[in-house]
């Protein structure tokens, strides 16, 4: 007999029982109540539940098979209404069998006198127990054993996944092996990964990448990285209203005519993309200070995880519609796009990537013409590179269209003014960032206490 895989749920007046029963007759399931013992079997399963409280089969009682899912409901009447079913969460509990009560087996003491051999088998024959009640009390004892099933795998009935904008994209990546695309982390396996798979490949991919030295580096001669963190982006810091150039009009009209019916969580998840995607711009733009380089479609898509790894954000604890943006779910947002600005370029700096941030926020705040321009830019950069331009087909045609016809500026204004407050911590990066910094920082300290120490020594011998 096999286990059904199996739930319980309960109302104040009843408990419902759901089973996975594939491929049955709904007219074999036999259904028996007993108190608190309730048996369901229909060939090949066999399900014994024993409840904390007693169930009744009566008139409000129901069973229901959908032959399409294969879900057997039954509905149980609880005997005292109002009663709460204690553990209906713990299957376990729910299959063990019924604890019957032992009794102190009798032994019968024969009279010590003798009897005749015949007399003997006769009262012997009198004690044994038929061999057909026998089979027929354990036919009806049902404390067969049971175990919980393992959970089903996830219903996949296709190798093929989808990625990219609303998850409406597939094939672009078949052959990515055989062409120049170096910031592809699924390899061969790009069409094929889950949702988990590519963010557990991203994550390695970081780590392997992440170099201790190159950041001390960076982080002890940071001239021109200063350089670059007081530079002031003139998109953010020009007030007049936003007039869009010739090209950017005609880039605008070529974009594909498209509606798109997203949900709430979906609409949420864009705007989060939207945050990673507006994080690498502002770091291309503001180290290459509005000049885009050959390098800059490379940087572009090394910083941002939905390009590299497919991985876009994907909000999972935090409910509330698509404009409520918590500040601890903004910073699991951008911790990936930290960690691939410290891993991956030339600068790899934290205080740049806290203003990279920041020109985020301003270009949020802007709203969705100043956005708009933004990913223009960004999209005419990847459309002219050999291997990324499909990052511009699967991710931005659509996001320019959605930016235009169904984003708000007031969600946008909303998004940029909480992200200027959030703090990205630098223990939730996970390379031990502030021990480092601090170990370089008292080896500094250490040579200037050194060279302080020789000044003193030499000063002493030449006044001597």
């Amino acid at each position: 007999m096999i286990t059904p895989r199996f739930s319980c749920t309960q109302t104040d007046s009843a408990v419902i029982v759901s089973l996975y029963c594939p491929s049955i007759r709904a007219a074999d399931v036999e259904i028996n109540v007993d108190d608190t013992l309730v048996t369901i079997h229909v060939n090949p399963y066999f399900l014994r539940l024993n409840f904390s409280k007693p169930v009744l089969e009566d008139d409000s009682s129901s069973a229901q098979y959908d032959p399409s899912s294969g879900n057997l409901t039954i509905t149980l009447t609880k005997e005292n209404k109002g009663e709460n079913f204690d553990d209906l969460d713990l299957l376990a509990k729910l299959l063990a069998p019924r604890k019957t009560v032992q009794e102190t087996p009798s032994i019968e003491v024969l009279s010590s006198e003798s009897f005749p051999e015949d007399e003997l088998v006769s009262r012997t024959e009198a004690l044994s127990i038929d061999n057909d009640e026998f089979l027929k009390a354990s036919e009806n004892d049902w404390q067969l054993p049971q175990e919980v099933p393992p959970p089903l795998p996830p219903l996949n009935i296709s190798a093929q996944v989808h990625y990219g904008f609303l998850s409406m994209h597939s094939g672009y990546l078949k052959h990515v092996t055989h062409t120049e695309n170096e910031i592809n982390e699924l390899g061969d396996d790009a069409e094929v990964c889950t949702k988990a798979e590519r963010r557990l490949k991203r994550v390695k991919h970081e780590d392997d990448k992440w170099d201790e030295e190159h950041y001390m580096a960076d982080f002890v001669d940071n001239e021109y990285i200063q350089e670059l963190i007081h530079w002031s982006n003139p998109y953010i810091a020009d007030r007049n209203p936003i007039q869009y150039t010739e090209k950017e009009n005609m880039a605008i009209l070529r974009l594909p005519r498209k509606e798109y019916l997203a949900t709430e969580n979906q609409t949420h998840d864009l705007y989060l993309t939207l945050v990673t995607l507006l994080f690498s711009y502002s770091y291309d733009s503001r180290t290459s200070q509005l000049d885009p380089t050959p390098e800059s479609a490379w940087t572009m898509c090394s910083l941002t995880p939905a390009f590299t790894a497919l991985d876009p954000p994907h909000s999972f604890r935090y409910k509330g519609g698509p404009h409520v943006f918590p500040e601890e779910e903004l910073e699991e947002t951008l911790v990936p796009s930290y960690r691939r600005s410290l891993a991956f370029p030339l600068y790899r700096s934290f205080a740049l990537a806290e203003k990279c941030r920041e020109d985020v926020a301003g270009l949020l705040s802007k709203g969705k013409r100043m956005v708009m321009r933004c990913l223009l830019e960004m999209k005419d950069i990847l459309d002219h590179h050999e291997a990324y331009y499909i990052y511009s087909k699967i991710w931005l045609d659509d996001f320019c269209v959605w930016i235009q016809a169904d984003a708000s500026d007031d969600i946008l204004e909303l998004l940029g003014n909480t992200l200027i407050g959030v703090k990205v911590r630098k223990i939730a990066i996970g390379w031990s960032l502030q021990e480092i910094e601090k170990a370089v920082k008292d080896a500094l300290q250490g040579e200037r206490e050194s060279d302080s120490d020789d000044e003193t020594t030499d000063d002493d011998s030449d006044a001597a």
